[in-house]
């Protein structure tokens, strides 16, 4: 398999497209802006599913599931929301050969419909807190997709919940929050800054958003995940009421939360090189594969054999491994074709190494390699996958923190986001239209609002009135 991939420093956009695409991550679908996702790319998002739904249902939720359509007067009930999601939208106009009494919206989101069952469900303020997830696909109408981080259909988890008073709903977001966090840095190996959003750029129809935000490799920012504390005006709209201990009625408080297939997006562009991606242990569908040298004139049935032995003392162990015997493609085009695909260790075992009764063993992060007995590289395989894991995230925290900045000045802001990109740290009066003249000049928006504040707080680096908070400015996905 030759490599034939676009450097990341010649171009790092077709080099990410082209890794997606060779990793057999996914494909082009045949309807603009949606993608098929191929195996290798589905297996490493079950692996995210099996881990995040188990976090999910650890807080208290329940896996559900509500329908794809959506009424449109579901939408117009609350104004914020739909204005917000209305130029995204599918709208089917027919069914069953007919026109229909009304369009029905292909779900962008699933507030509206859901908060119509919960008004069903939801009488008592013994009903609360009444916490639901579904895994499912939504449609956003995408006028410039890219594989993984923007696709007209995606699949993601979404969070809702209704609780009796707005300080249960906000600790219930923060609570996802860092749910999300240590999922992201734990599992991924990507750090990421947590905080909230800024007025212009939270979740429509939300009092306030909380995100994940993570660096990619060419310095822009990457939303991984949100949070939200709902406004009670889909309550009102959807009349969920709740009766309280002292008889009296009252709206719930809602959130909602999600995380999508994106983040498979984040993790080629995290972690992934010149040879393809990397994908950390914790998160990869496959840890270890066995890649045996067949030689003319060898003892190639006892290497297949040992190599076998290999593979299940190493499954045994609890770990996930792949014995590649396929005898129609050649080691180093196998080689090629598992570095490619990021698999975090590769063991080689030839003619020289049978006799030796040991194996190389091939790290994919450093690429080191180091011969072992072969009693001995089962334990050695586990340090290594350990090993990995915190190198992939200390290495992604390095370069995080060092294209992290805190200009002096406006245009010293204005010359690092021109020439090189990164988290900009910079103090900021709060005002939208001090916001919307950033991005225009800069096309840098606030990605995030640190809770940890500094006590004081210096002038807006844009346009000298006093600063209200300390943001993080970026180019973003």
């Amino acid at each position: 398999m030759s490599k034939g991939i676009t450097p990341r420093s010649q171009n790092y956009s077709e080099w990410y497209n082209e890794i997606v695409q060779k990793a057999e991550l996914a494909d082009y679908a045949p309807v603009k802006g949606c993608m098929v996702i191929r195996p290798y790319g589905y297996s490493i998002w079950e692996n995210i599913q099996r881990v995040m739904d188990a976090k999910i249902k650890a807080t208290g939720a329940q896996n559900a599931y509500f329908p794809l359509l959506i009424p449109e007067s579901f939408l117009k009930r609350e104004a914020e929301h739909v204005e917000g999601f209305a130029p995204e939208c599918a709208v089917v106009t027919h069914g069953g050969g007919k026109k229909l009494e009304e369009p029905l919206m292909v779900r962008p989101t699933s507030e509206t419909i859901i908060c119509a069952m919960f008004a069903k469900w939801i009488h008592s303020w013994r009903d609360l807190p009444y916490m639901i997830n579904q895994w499912a696909n939504v449609v956003r109408w995408e006028m410039r997709p890219r594989l993984f981080l923007r696709t007209t259909e995606f699949l993601w988890q979404e969070g809702h919940t209704c609780h009796a008073t707005r300080e249960d709903a906000e600790a219930e977001a923060l609570k996802m929050l860092e749910v999300y966090r240590s999922f992201a840095e734990d599992y991924l190996a990507i750090p990421v800054l947590t905080g909230r959003k800024s007025q212009s750029e939270k979740f429509a129809g939300a009092l306030e958003t909380y995100p994940i935000e993570a660096m990619m490799q060419d310095g822009k920012a990457l939303q991984a995940g949100t949070s939200h504390l709902l406004s009670q005006n889909f309550a009102k709209a959807f009349n969920i009421q709740f009766q309280d201990q002292d008889g009296s009625l009252k709206h719930i408080w809602p959130t909602s939360w999600g995380l999508t297939t994106r983040l498979i997006g984040a993790l080629v562009m995290v972690h992934g090189d010149d040879n393809g991606l990397i994908i950390p242990p914790k998160i990869a569908s496959t840890n270890v594969v066995i890649v045996p040298i067949i030689m003319k004139d060898a003892d190639n049935a006892r290497l297949l054999e040992v190599c076998e032995s290999l593979r299940k003392t190493i499954a045994d162990a609890g770990i996930s491994v792949n014995f590649d015997a396929r005898d129609q493609y050649s080691p180093g085009w196998k080689f090629n074709e598992w570095e490619q695909k990021g698999i975090p260790v590769r063991i080689e075992m030839g003619p020289r190494d049978l006799k030796n009764n040991a194996a190389v063993v091939v790290r994919r992060d450093t690429s080191e390699k180091k011969t072992y007995p072969l009693a001995e590289v089962p334990a050695a395989v586990k340090t290594l996958l350990d090993e990995i894991q915190v190198n992939l995230f200390a290495r992604a925290k390095k370069y995080r923190d060092e294209n992290t900045h805190e200009p002096k000045s406006y245009d010293e802001m204005k010359k690092i986001l021109d020439e090189k990109n990164g988290f900009m740290r910079a103090f900021w009066c709060g005002e939208a239209e001090c916001e919307a003249k950033i991005k225009e000049e800069t096309m840098a928006t606030v990605r995030v609002i640190p809770f940890d504040q500094p006590k004081d707080l210096k002038p807006c680096l844009a346009c000298g009135h006093p600063g209200k908070h300390l943001a993080v400015f970026a180019k973003a996905y």
